[in-house]
């Protein structure tokens, strides 16, 4: 299994940003998938969730209204679309797979694959 993670950049407060992650060596359409983020010196945190046909979205409150997480099945990809960004989304961002599952799934530990991570950077 592959989840390389694409799209991160140097970018200023207010800005937009669009993740990319491509997913191999999996029945795509049948992983949930997830974005989780690190900032320097921070344990990593939850983001944004979609279940495998595209429902139940759940994103943490510091990005709800901002950040918008979607799926394209035919090209086993997952995108994190960031709107109005702030320094304090600056971090790197990781993607993650689980086998679908009703509900929230927050914790990293229960999602056993997991991208190399992109960096994002918000300039003030």
């Amino acid at each position: 299994v592959q989840l390389q993670a694409s799209g991160g950049g140097l970018v200023q407060a207010g800005e937009s940003l669009r993740l990319s992650c491509a997913a191999s060596g999996l029945a795509f359409s049948s992983y949930m998938m997830a974005w989780f983020r690190q900032a320097p010196g921070k344990e990593r945190e939850f983001v944004a969730q979609i279940r495998r046909r595209g429902g139940n979205l759940y994103y943490a409150d510091s990005v709800k209204g901002r950040f918008t997480i979607s799926r394209d099945n035919a090209k086993n990809t997952v995108y994190l679309q960031m709107n109005s960004l702030k320094p304090e989304d600056t971090a790197v961002y990781y993607c993650a797979a689980m086998h679908d599952a009703w509900g929230l799934h927050a914790q990293s530990s229960e999602y056993p694959y997991w991208g190399q991570g992109t960096l994002v950077t918000v300039s003030s």
